[in-house]
């Protein structure tokens, strides 16, 4: 359950700080507004507090394995949101990625 808990606060944490980076991205670089900008500074708070409730208590672990879950989940969030097509070097990066969030983060430990 431990593993599924984690697993779950990555997705939620891409999800706020993609989301929030891409927000800021739009009110700024696309002229949308200092709403959008705004609404993107408070996501990427709660990425920060979502991160916070990983079961390991050692921050530079989960930070370098949530860098695997960002880059595949910003092709994904490319993907969905603006149309994004990768390709198989994108694919193949974001699965060597993926690979190394499981070994850093659920690894046999003594």
């Amino acid at each position: 359950m431990t593993v599924v808990r984690s697993l779950v606060l990555f997705v939620l944490a891409a999800l706020a700080e993609i989301g929030g980076a891409w927000l800021v991205w739009q009110g700024v670089r696309e002229q949308r507004g200092l709403l959008w900008a705004g609404a993107g500074f408070v996501a990427l708070g709660v990425y920060g507090l979502v991160a916070t409730f990983q079961p390991d208590a050692t921050f530079g672990r989960v930070l370098a394995a949530y860098g695997g879950v960002f880059v595949a989940g910003s092709l994904v969030w490319g993907m969905v949101v603006d149309g994004f097509r990768p390709d198989r070097w994108d694919v193949a990066g974001a699965v060597v990625c993926l690979a190394g969030v499981l070994i850093i983060m659920y690894a046999p430990r003594g």
